[in-house]
């Protein structure tokens, strides 16, 4: 008697078809980080980097050795200037990221992986932001330099170098969008350096243009001290004993209420470092002299780089002043407080950019896809 055996049923193989978000991430971060340090011209670029901000800062600390703020003046220039080199770096080292493997045929590769779109982004984007962190860190030995000057208090170092942080942040965000959404790298490239003009220089000239629009004739009363005529002796020296009088004049002139479009240079990265940074105004007691035929006799203040961004913005916010009295021009050169910052608002366009990017972007990563334009590459 024969005894037939039946055959056994394959049991499935339970295999997972998700990797964890951080390890998918941390591999994208990785390819992304060997492939920069491999080439030879980003060590090049940190060198030249390191040898002009070097030279810009020996050479402001001659200009500026015999000022009374040197440190804070040279902590503000390593600040703007850096900003400044982070603008021009950081959409090189985010705006081809996606593309840039697309044109190589190694896109397609991660995109058949377990690797999500949003993963996928989420890690060059990381790559590109530490790549432009270390400008930053290079930077550190200058900042350092200036803060050990004097001028510069803990609070505004660290607000000053977290917002550069997040700033360069940002521009890796806006280019790696744009890298996703674009075919070419070249047009990607061009376009994330179209995006940082606007929000830079095209806020300016918007700013500028919107003034013009909501200028309108007023009634304006202006004061200043002058000496009386009594004052004047026969030579035409004056009697210094003689006290000056206040001398009040009312006239017509047009008149820009900047107040309302101030709001348009909030997503400059200029005016969001600056006006973020808590600075250590001194005492507006100290401004009280007075403006007399012989100049200004009261203490004199003397602002960085960005730290005069940010007064700008805040005598913006602030409007005309229609009624300038006696004890105004007193103080005429006291800096101005901030009232209601408008770094928050900058903060949340530019986030809200980089996100509606990132966004797009990754739908037109999703596999399959559905159409692709004319002459991409795949693989």
């Amino acid at each position: 008697m024969s005894t037939v055996i039946e055959p056994s049923t394959p049991q499935p193989v339970q295999t997972s078809t998700r990797l964890s978000p951080w390890t998918a991430i941390r591999t994208v971060f990785s390819l992304e980080m060997k492939q920069r340090l491999r080439g030879r011209a980003w060590y090049w670029m940190l060198g030249i980097w390191f040898v002009v901000i070097g030279f810009i800062f020996v050479l402001g600390t001659g200009i500026l050795g015999a000022t009374g703020n040197e440190g804070g003046i040279l902590f503000d220039l390593v600040v703007g200037f850096v900003l400044f080199f982070g603008l021009l770096v950081a959409p090189g080292l985010s705006a081809n990221a996606v593309n840039g493997d697309r044109a190589g045929g190694t896109l397609a590769i991660l995109q058949v992986t377990l690797v999500s779109p949003g993963q996928l982004l989420t890690g060059k984007w990381l790559a590109s932001w530490v790549g432009s962190l270390a400008f930053l860190v290079l930077s550190s030995p200058f900042i350092f330099w200036a803060f050990a000057l004097g001028g510069v208090e803990v609070s505004e170092a660290l607000v000053s170098l977290l917002m550069l942080a997040v700033e360069l942040g940002i521009l890796c965000a806006i280019g790696v969008g744009i890298s996703a959404l674009a075919d070419r790298p070249l047009f990607s490239i061009v376009s994330t350096y179209m995006v940082v003009a606007l929000l830079t220089i095209g806020t300016l000239i918007v700013f500028g243009l919107s003034s013009a629009l909501v200028t309108e004739e007023e009634t304006t009363t202006s004061s200043y001290y002058n000496f009386p005529e009594s004052a004047y002796r026969d030579d035409g020296t004056i009697d210094e004993t003689v006290e000056p009088e206040c001398i009040t004049q009312t006239y017509v002139a047009p008149v820009a209420h900047t107040e309302y479009v101030a709001w348009l240079l909030a997503a400059n990265p200029f005016v969001v470092v600056a006006d973020a940074v808590p600075y250590n105004l001194p005492d507006e007691s100290s401004f009280n002299a007075r403006a007399g035929t012989y100049g200004y006799e009261g203490d004199y203040y003397s602002p960085g780089v960005m730290e005069s961004a940010s007064q700008l913005v805040r005598a913006a916010q602030a409007g005309p002043d229609l009624d300038v009295t006696c004890e105004e021009v007193e103080a005429a050169y006291a800096p101005l407080p901030q009232q209601t910052p408008i770094w928050p608002l900058g903060l949340g366009i530019q986030v809200a950019l980089a996100a509606v990017l990132l966004l797009i972007g990754r739908r037109r990563l999703t596999m399959p896809a559905k159409r692709l334009a004319k002459g991409t590459r795949i693989a």
